[in-house]
């Protein structure tokens, strides 16, 4: 599979900066401190500015632009009316140039989030421009028209900024982190009153150094692409251990394929007699072991098919499934406050914030993908801590696996520590508390509808496994006594007393703490990128409509050199 990201590519790369000149009738020149606000016009070209503002008032009370959804046609309604439904993109002769064009080019540059271009009416956003830009003499109707087609292209590309330019239910995602859509107005109108346009168009984005370091990623990948990519690596008849022979064409294949991604195995002589096999070394399988460990894969050093498979995913796929990834990091809000925790199942990771800074880190073991057991994306709040718990077995649980092995063996429910009880008439199986409890000695609860919580293990051993996906879709933790220091502000000393002490105990936190359960497939880790395990195979709708969105249809490609010419001769 290949994939042509030529066009968007050089345009995005040959931009124009906005002009800096200043415009008569605005309030604020670009790069200036003072926040800017609408010209007070008495005419634009020449056109009195009564006309205008009733051309104006008429096109809002239309139809939408094309190209612009019910959702951001209300966003850019509604910026309108913060400012007193005036123009905003219009001076006395003619466009805000500083303004206009930092819109243009924004848009113009959206490849480098992944974002897809032909999202935004720039056939229309070139043909306005070039009205006002070209005509000594352009009507009412074009002036409010070039206007209209601004606004509505700044909330377009605000909003997407801001919560994701693809919903998440249309890619069959299992995410339920709330987008919060309520502010994209109030962020919308902050950022068009910031003088400098550019830098508050890219401050809605989202800001870290993740999101960057994701950003030269996908630059790196697309630049791949369109070198060529990497040739595919020719697959053996068996997995492939270190020290066996390999075919020569195979062994050079491999090299150059890993080397294609940063991954480098020293060369080893091959004996000239020797033309048509060479062998599997050390060197190139400990390149092998790197590899597997960026790509989620289990590491074995063998070249297995899961190995092949990963090597031979074309370097488009790569950059499109990048390009994912940036845009879930959309979909998160942009503060997750001063102590938060943040899992990412595809890493089998979590992480604990305050102030920003990480001050915690762990592996956990997540849902298995089948029969309903996979961890859903979603957020809440930690709120208690639950020393020596009991664990309640869900219905589902109960009924599918533990009533089975009781009826199949009775002598099943004292063995593993089970007792049946009544609540609200059901009948209920719970297991007691102690050290071989399935949920460990300590719990983490943040009140949820997918009954989600992190715990302990007795079973400690399967945090050694490279893909930890064992649960039945609540979280395992490798560090509960470290987490319950961290969430409850206790010293080392008391969190083992507790876990020692009297059974069921329930603590509450000191302050709320928000837990995001994320689900990234592309991230990095000590200025390295990795491909997590896409446990649940939910990259394939993304990169999937990725794919088709980085093809430019000719005539996006035709509204985007005409875009890219109007902003050239600003």
């Amino acid at each position: 599979m290949n994939i042509r990201l030529t066009a968007l590519i050089f345009v995005a790369g040959t931009v124009v900066a906005a002009c800096s000149r200043d415009e008569p009738g605005g309030a604020a020149n670009s790069g200036g401190d003072a926040p800017w606000a609408p010209a007070q016009l008495t005419s634009v070209k020449g056109v009195p500015a009564a006309e205008v503002q009733a051309a104006l008032t008429s096109a809002l009370e239309g139809t939408r632009p094309e190209k612009i959804d019910e959702e951001q046609w209300h966003h850019a309604r509604n910026v309108y009316k913060a400012y007193g439904d005036k123009p905003l993109w219009l001076s006395s002769d003619g466009l805000h140039q500083d303004r206009a064009f930092a819109l243009a080019n924004s848009i113009l540059m959206v490849e480098q989030d992944g974002m897809r271009m032909d999202a935004y009416p720039v056939g229309a956003l070139a043909r306005t421009m070039a009205a006002i830009q070209q005509t000594a003499a352009p009507t009412a109707q074009q002036l409010a028209e070039a206007d209209v087609i601004l606004t509505a292209s700044f909330a377009a590309l605000g909003e997407d900024y801001l919560t994701g330019q693809v919903d998440p239910k249309t890619v069959a995602q299992s995410w339920h982190i709330d987008p919060q859509e309520e502010n994209v107005d109030s962020a919308l109108v902050r950022s068009l009153r910031t003088a400098a346009l550019e830098k508050s168009l890219a401050a809605m984005r989202p800001q870290g150094p993740d999101y960057a370091a994701l950003q030269k990623e996908l630059d790196r990948y697309q630049k791949i692409t369109l070198s060529g990519g990497w040739k595919a690596v020719p697959r053996v008849d068996k997995a492939a251990r270190p020290g066996e022979s390999m075919s020569s064409t195979v062994v050079a294949a491999l090299r150059q394929r890993l080397a294609a991604e940063g991954v480098v195995a020293s060369e080893t002589a091959t004996p000239a007699a020797q033309t048509t096999s060479a062998v599997y070394d050390r060197s190139l399988a400990a390149a092998v072991a790197q590899f597997q460990s960026r790509h989620g894969i289990a590491v074995d050093s063998m070249i297995g098919k899961e190995t092949f498979d990963a090597l031979n995913k074309p370097a488009a796929y790569r950059a499109a499934q990048i390009a994912a990834n940036l845009e879930r990091m959309r979909w998160l809000p942009r503060t997750m406050g001063q102590r938060y925790i943040a899992v990412n199942v595809s890493a089998f990771n979590l992480e604990a914030y305050d102030n920003g800074q990480k001050t915690l880190e762990m592996r956990v073991i997540v849902g298995e993908d089948y029969e309903d057991k996979a961890t859903p994306v979603f957020s809440d709040s930690m709120e208690t801590v639950v020393f020596r718990p009991y664990w309640n077995v869900t219905d589902d649980i109960a009924e599918k696996e533990v009533f089975p092995k009781i009826a199949a063996d009775p002598s099943y429910l004292s063995a593993n520590n089970y007792e049946i009880y009544q609540e609200a008439g059901k009948r209920r199986v719970r297991q007691k508390p102690g050290d071989e409890n399935s949920l460990g000695l300590v719990k983490f609860l943040f009140p949820n509808d997918f009954n989600i919580y992190l715990h302990d293990t007795p079973n400690r051993e399967l945090f050694a496994k490279d893909v930890r996906a064992f649960s039945h879709g609540c979280i395992r933790v490798e560090k509960p006594n470290d987490l319950a220091q961290w969430a409850l502000g206790w010293d080392a000393a008391r969190v083992d007393q507790a876990m020692k002490g009297s059974d069921n105990q329930t603590f509450k936190v000191s302050k709320k703490i928000p837990v995001f359960i994320t689900y990234s497939t592309a991230y990095m880790r000590d200025g390295q990128l990795f491909f997590g395990n896409d446990l649940y195979s939910r990259d394939a709708k993304m990169v999937e409509q990725l794919f088709r969105a980085a093809i430019p249809a000719p005539e996006t490609v035709q509204a985007v050199q005409a875009l890219r010419r109007i902003a050239a001769r600003s």
